[in-house]
């Protein structure tokens, strides 16, 4: 009768000393690799961010705003946070939106409707809208052109024959076009004394905007 069976010897494997360092190696240039990373992570910036909306116009407090640290772009210009002071008080020269980035384009220190001055609303509709955004402190023209063979209604002077009566504004504020009618709503500031009269050429639906050229010409 045949005797057990022995198992066979199994030799351990030899580890070569080059294997062994270049491993070790490898793992050095990952660790260094991974500390280059964490580095360009580390470097952010404290800046302003926007906590709730702020209308065009508004004075900025400090609960309008919040921080928050972030790797900045170069061409990013946004509120460093230690700068806090610096633009709590001013107004928004934009509607602000949670979540955003606070640049400084988007607070002046100047009131958007002066004194002297009063704020128009004007709704138009969406065939009357400018293909160019309208912004707040862009110059426009208010422009009275009463429907055909109607009365001239608000209009304190007589105007010449062939000529149209128009009225210098601002825009402070211009709203999205509502999702049912497609009518955008912009408040323009004009001088007290037009005021009035380009209130009844809104109502009378005889006013036109016309956007001035860039340079104001």
């Amino acid at each position: 009768m045949a005797g057990p069976v022995a198992p066979p010897r199994v030799s351990a494997r030899r580890r070569r000393p080059g294997v062994i360092a270049l491993s070790l190696a490898l793992i050095a240039a990952g660790g260094a690799g991974v500390a280059v990373l964490l580095l360009q992570v580390g470097d952010r910036a404290q800046v302003l961010t926007v906590v709730r909306d702020v209308q065009v116009g508004q004075v900025l407090t400090e609960q309008d705003l919040g921080k928050a640290s972030v790797a900045l772009d170069p061409a990013v210009k946004a509120v460093r946070a230690d700068n806090l002071d610096t633009v709590v008080g001013k107004r928004a020269a934009v509607e602000l939106k949670p979540g955003a980035l606070l640049s400084p384009s988007q607070v002046t220190k100047d009131s958007l409707v002066k004194p002297g001055e009063q704020l128009v609303p004007i709704g138009l509709k969406p065939e009357q809208v400018p293909a160019t955004a309208l912004v707040p402190g862009q110059k426009v023209q208010l422009v009275h052109v009463p429907a055909q063979g109607a009365a001239d209604t608000g209009g304190s002077a007589e105007p010449s024959e062939g000529s149209q009566e128009t009225i210098a504004g601002r825009v402070v504020k211009a709203s999205k076009a509502a999702p049912a009618t497609g009518v955008v709503v912009v408040d323009v500031a004009t001088s007290a004394e037009n005021g009035p009269t380009a209130a009844a050429w809104v109502a009378s639906g005889a006013l036109r905007l016309v956007l001035d050229a860039p340079d104001g010409s």
